[in-house]
């Protein structure tokens, strides 16, 4: 199984910009999709973007399309998250995921990252 490890949350002002990371570990990585969900204080876990495994293909909720991008690199393990124009909606733990095929459906990732905090100000 994959462990994944989050990175890049933080306090920002509404407008900012971050750049979450996360981390795989085994060799396999390359031959997943892998997965950016968040959730809010309250809320149900939600679907944040989506990316297939050599990066041709990806999905985005519509409150997030045009502000961030998901992005990969197989050489180092790693999926990234950049988000801009950061809204106060947007606050939430985001967390990264890994699944056999492209999806947006929680239940269809098996691994997932432990979360990181994003905080957005208003």
């Amino acid at each position: 199984q994959v462990q994944l490890v989050e990175s890049g949350g933080g306090l920002v002002q509404a407008g900012g910009s971050l750049r979450l990371s996360c981390a795989a570990s085994g060799r396999t990585f390359s031959s997943y999709a892998m997965g950016w969900f968040r959730q809010a204080p309250g809320k149900e876990r939600e679907f944040v973007a989506a990316i297939n495994w050599n990066g041709g293909s990806t999905y985005y909720a519509d409150s997030v399309k045009g502000r961030f991008t998901i992005s990969r690199d197989n050489a180092k393990n790693t999926v990234y998250l950049q988000m801009n124009s950061l809204k106060p909606e947007d606050t939430a733990v985001y967390y990264c995921a890994t699944s056999r095929v492209l999806t947006t459906t929680p239940q269809n990732f098996a691994s997932w990252g432990q979360g990181t905090q994003v905080t957005v100000s208003s």
